[in-house]
């Protein structure tokens, strides 16, 4: 028994560790975010003969399936209610949070207005509104999203116009989207409606009228917003609910949804992928649902567009984007900018979608065979520290550069997608990815944690695979993922690796790469990888006994390793190895290196660099 409630323990922490690592983020929000607002003057829940039935107000408002509920009339224990807190009743009969606001005493009691919410308000405010013939107020609630205001507005027209610049105060005064709702007392053409029409936008409902309940011929209940802030709310239609037996009055029924802004749209810059002479790969991501494509040209003023697509169909489904830019110019420069519309609402014949919001231009060139000169650097191990970010990203600032590699345990050990956005922003900020493409090798660290498989998406690896080739004029540069530096029958893998068949399969890529043209017409090549296949103390060297014989004495010119945390240069044949090996250090900020890969000419020079900035040597190789 004691056994059992151990593992009950356990999975309960794991459960509240899973949730926790998503609830890092509140602003990862796939899905639209979609509110339900209603507006009722409840009459108290009295029908018509004089009997209070609140089952049937908290019904009807439980099938409209409202979020947010303006309601006018409410007694709080009175002689009339029978010592009742009616707004209390029905918070309890809806499961909502409840806001109440006293306009007058009266009975015993209170009498006034107030709030139902499914989420608990962040502030609640009350101000008075002129009324002779009976005060008025206004109930103000702030949410996450916007404020949501009630109120019941006096008979009399006066009292009614003079209510006007006190509510814009306060909406001017909220600072975000203001929702104003309730019974305004006047019909769509008077004089009054025209005139908070100049403030706030009223949404159109075909003036259905919603007074008297029974054979209504009028339309006073009203939901609006303020014009200065209400763009960020895309409203669809009103109606007017057909309601039970209670009230004079019929509900006001809209739904709304929040607009994503630009700022909050996407979780970092676009960075740049799988360079080649004719192609660019622009990779973004967004918190929410858009329709996105990226505008790119030689000048701003002269754009073409493309958008990801899959068998014709516009990619929309996700919020990760993965846009390929073809047939451009080799040693070209080009800018281009996301252009992205939120989508709301995506069905068959009918789609809600927001306005196109921009990106400002980024820029890139795009390599060539004729420029055979470069300069790429290359980071490793920095395991997401943010010291050793900072250190590399400083360095990598002074030196002009036209690629990165980061060749391993950067983007180590992702808990969740949230978490594998998080760790690729924090590099495409660092190392300016917008404008300078990048290469992701993986490390055994990357290969960790839950969303460890997850995390290639997020990249375009040249051939598509986390292993590949590609040429930067005429050096070739072949990449090898060395999987897990553990056996695949160690236990803490839990019989979920196969790295055995993975090399294998590498070992076909190999022999068909050095036989390939791209490789033998290369004037230089760059073996890179993570774990060393040479120098490396690891009991465990499977790379080495399957890939060390594939190689001849010249086939590359050198061999850029990491893994081990502490740089070391190995000569050729001093570990066996036919070729310079350079393993790279890390991953704090005095230890982490920084390679500086250039060639000028037909001469090829290795600089190495560590986080303090001090240079360890240079190698013509």
């Amino acid at each position: 028994m004691k056994k059992l409630k151990l593992v009950l323990l356990l999975c309960l922490m794991l459960c509240g560790t899973s949730l926790g690592s998503f609830a890092q983020g509140a602003d990862f929000n796939p899905q639209p975010r979609l509110h339900t607002v209603l507006t009722y003057n409840v009459r108290n829940a009295f029908t018509d003969d004089g009997k209070m039935d609140l089952d049937d107000v908290a019904s009807t408002i439980r099938q409209c399936g409202a979020d947010y509920v303006a309601l006018q009339e409410l007694d709080s224990v009175t002689g009339r209610s029978g010592g009742l807190y009616v707004l209390g009743e029905l918070a309890a009969r809806t499961g909502m949070f409840p806001c109440y606001a006293p306009a007058i005493g009266y009975d015993g009691g209170k009498y006034g207005i107030g709030i139902l919410s499914r989420q608990r308000p962040l502030f609640v405010r009350r101000i008075p509104l002129p009324g002779r013939e009976e005060a008025r107020t206004l109930l103000m609630a702030e949410f996450h999203d916007f404020v949501f205001a009630c109120t019941h507005l006096s008979l009399t027209e006066e009292d009614r116009y003079a209510s006007i610049p006190l509510i814009e105060a306060e909406a001017e005064r909220s600072h975000k989207p203001f929702i104003l709702a309730g019974d305004f007392n006047d019909t769509p053409q008077s004089g009054f409606i025209k005139e908070l029409g100049k403030h706030f936008s009223i949404a159109p409902s075909g003036e259905a009228p919603t007074y008297p309940a029974t054979k209504p011929k009028e339309h006073i209940d009203y939901i609006s917003t303020y014009n200065p802030t209400g763009k960020a709310l895309l409203w669809t239609k009103p109606s007017v609910v057909e309601h039970g037996t209670a009230s004079d009055h019929r509900p006001l029924m809209n739904r709304l949804y929040v607009r994503t802004p630009l700022d909050r749209m996407f979780f970092s810059a676009p960075y740049l992928q799988n360079p080649a002479p004719d192609g660019m790969t622009v990779m973004f991501q967004t918190r929410t649902l858009v329709h996105s494509w990226v505008e790119y040209g030689t000048d701003t003023l002269d754009l073409h567009s493309e958008q990801q697509l899959f068998g014709g169909q516009a990619v929309c489904h996700d919020i990760e984007h993965k846009v390929r830019l073809s047939g451009l110019q080799p040693g070209t420069r080009y800018y281009y900018r996301i252009c992205a519309r939120e989508i709301f609402h995506y069905a068959s014949y009918n789609k809600i979608i927001g306005d196109t919001l921009r990106t400002r231009f980024h820029s890139f060139t795009t390599p060539s065979a004729d420029n055979t000169d470069f300069t790429a650097l290359i980071f490793n191990d920095m395991h997401q520290v943010e010291r050793a970010m900072d250190a590399m990203a400083s360095l990598a600032a002074t030196v002009p550069h036209d690629f990165v590699v980061f060749n391993g345990d950067c983007l180590a050990e992702p808990v969740n997608r949230l978490d594998a956005i998080r760790m690729i922003r924090n590099l495409t900020s660092r190392f300016n990815l917008a404008e300078i493409p990048a290469f992701f090798v993986r490390g055994n660290h990357e290969i960790r944690n839950a969303y460890s498989a997850g995390m290639p998406s997020l990249m375009d690896q040249p051939g598509g695979q986390t292993y590949g080739a590609f040429s930067w004029g005429d050096t070739r540069f072949v990449v090898l993922d060395c999987g897990e530096d553990k056996p695949d029958s160690h236990w803490v893998y839990y019989g979920m690796n196969d790295f055995t068949k993975f090399r294998e399969q590498q070992c076909d890529f190999l022999r068909r790469e050095m036989g390939s043209r791209n490789f033998r017409k290369a004037k230089r090549r760059v073996l890179i990888h993570h774990i060393p296949i040479w120098g490396n103390t690891d009991e465990y060297q499977p790379c080495r006994d399957m890939w060390a014989p594939l190689f001849g004495k010249g086939d590359f010119d050198v061999d850029l390793a990491a893994h081990t945390h502490e740089f070391r240069y190995h000569a050729p044949g001093t570990k066996d190895n036919p070729f310079p090996v350079f393993v790279g250090g890390g991953p704090s900020a005095k230890s982490a290196t920084m390679m500086v890969l250039t060639k000028k000419g037909k001469q090829l020079t290795l600089r190495v660099i560590n986080g303090e900035g001090k240079e360890l040597g240079t190698w013509e190789l």
